[in-house]
């Protein structure tokens, strides 16, 4: 019942991306040696998107919350106020709230903005936010109209395999690609290399 869905779930997705892209490009950066190429500059500008973002996020679990309180529509106010927060999953709705929210706060620190393996740390946190905030949004469905009907997840070893196992060909297909693909491109490069300089 709230428009602020569609801004939420596009800020969302910048935010767990630019995440994800300090997550792989910082280490990516030291092992290839391409401190020249992916600058300080640029980590510290990714690092204040994921700030700008996790604002954006935070506000858009305020306004859920708000608007759930505010319209007084028993199914909202049990879905937002009292299955999330409160309910069987709080765990992860509060794990999901302070890896999105409250972590990246850091990045006000120009500290955290500037020191690699601090920036990983928050990155991988939100990270985990951003797949807590998945699952919480899923288990919302658990509980629906009919009582009769209501159960709790739990995950079964064929679920836990496929998530290690996605994890696995994701890192696979990524190093594979550092490994046998040009990791960055000759034409954005030869644009900023200085007049004159033959790469």
């Amino acid at each position: 019942h709230t428009t602020i869905f569609p801004p939420y779930f596009v800020a969302g997705a910048i935010f767990s991306g630019f995440a994800m892209v300090v997550t792989l490009a910082v280490p990516a950066r030291a092992y290839f040696g391409l401190e020249g190429l992916i600058t300080d500059r640029h980590l510290e500008n990714m690092n204040k998107v994921i700030l700008l973002t996790s604002c954006m996020v935070g506000y858009a679990y305020g306004v859920e919350l708000f608007m759930a309180w505010y319209s007084q529509n028993p199914n909202e106010m049990f879905l937002f106020l009292g299955n999330r927060p409160f309910g069987p999953y709080a765990a992860a709705y509060w794990t999901m709230v302070t890896c999105n929210v409250v972590i990246p706060q850091l990045f006000w620190f120009r500290k955290f903005r500037t020191t690699p393996w601090l920036m990983v740390i928050i990155a991988l946190a939100v990270n985990l936010g951003m797949w807590m905030e998945r699952f919480v949004i899923m288990m919302s469905l658990t509980r629906d109209f009919l009582p009769s009907i209501w159960g709790s997840f739990v995950p079964t070893p064929i679920d836990i395999v496929m998530l290690i196992g996605s994890f696995g060909l994701f890192f696979t297909l990524f190093l594979l690609f550092c490994r046998y693909l040009p990791m960055v491109a000759m034409a954005e490069v030869k644009t900023v290399l200085p007049h004159g300089h033959q790469p």
